[in-house]
């Protein structure tokens, strides 16, 4: 399936925001936007309400949309709750899933690695997510499993951009493997591990962010605490520390 017009205007505006192309506090003109992207104001307007829900853009009144300045901290705790989320989650479905259950996440996995073959990014992201909604929906606790899903929303561009990176497509895709293999056979901590270590990468690619974050793109109170003598990639260390100790 094609990617919407407001689909394809939220990825570019992703990547400029991540990469510093738009810097934090630059005013996003509706107008402006639709002209480079060749699309009408309406499709700008549901991207930029998506990149506000997920935290890369503030909308104010009379004002209207900016690149907000990024929380380091906010972020690392987000990071550090998904890890749990979704452990829970694999742990849950490993004991929990149904047989229909068990063959909606092995055919997300396999529609993963049809994309890894011809190396579509897109596509196997969209599939990337399916996968992981899939273990969410086997967990059979529908409160976890929505909470989780809002998470994941949250954090999809940071997420997403990750996949960028170097041989990492096949990285994921080898991870994946071994996470439905550990659900499938119902080894609750063995899915558990696996699916956070997985997530572990996404700590690394906040830290590889923040070593090149000027401080004046960071919000007050993460410049206040790099003042302290905890620098960010400290803190996000500390996180991990945190989460991943056995």
């Amino acid at each position: 399936m094609s990617p919407s017009a407001a689909e394809k205007v939220r990825i570019r505006l992703e990547h400029d925001i991540l990469t510093f192309v738009i810097k934090p506090g630059e005013k996003l003109d509706e107008t402006r936007l639709a002209e480079i992207n060749g699309v009408s104001r309406t499709p700008v307007r549901e991207a930029l309400r998506q990149l506000a829900a997920s935290g890369l853009v503030d909308m104010r009144p009379h004002r209207g949309a900016v690149a907000r300045r990024l929380s380091l901290g906010e972020i690392v705790e987000l990071f550090e709750m998904m890890t749990m989320f979704e452990g829970l989650c694999a742990r849950l479905a490993s004991k929990r899933a149904m047989l229909n259950q068990l063959s909606a996440i092995r055919a997300a996995h396999e529609d993963c690695r049809e994309h890894l073959v011809t190396e579509a990014l897109d596509e196997y992201y969209k599939s990337n997510e399916i996968f992981h909604e899939q273990i969410y929906n086997a967990c059979g606790n529908a409160s976890l499993a929505k909470q989780t899903l809002q998470l994941r929303d949250r954090l999809r561009p940071f997420r997403r951009y990750q996949l960028n990176r170097i041989n990492r497509l096949q990285e994921s895709f080898n991870e994946h493997e071994r996470i439905v293999s550990a659900i499938e056979n119902g080894d609750a901590v063995a899915a558990e591990t696996l699916i956070q270590e997985h997530l572990a990468v996404q700590t690394t690619f906040i830290t590889n962010i923040v070593n090149n974050i000027p401080k004046d793109f960071l919000e007050r109170s993460d410049n206040v605490t790099a003042s302290k003598g905890v620098t960010p990639t400290r803190l996000v260390r500390l996180y991990s520390d945190m989460t991943y100790a056995k």
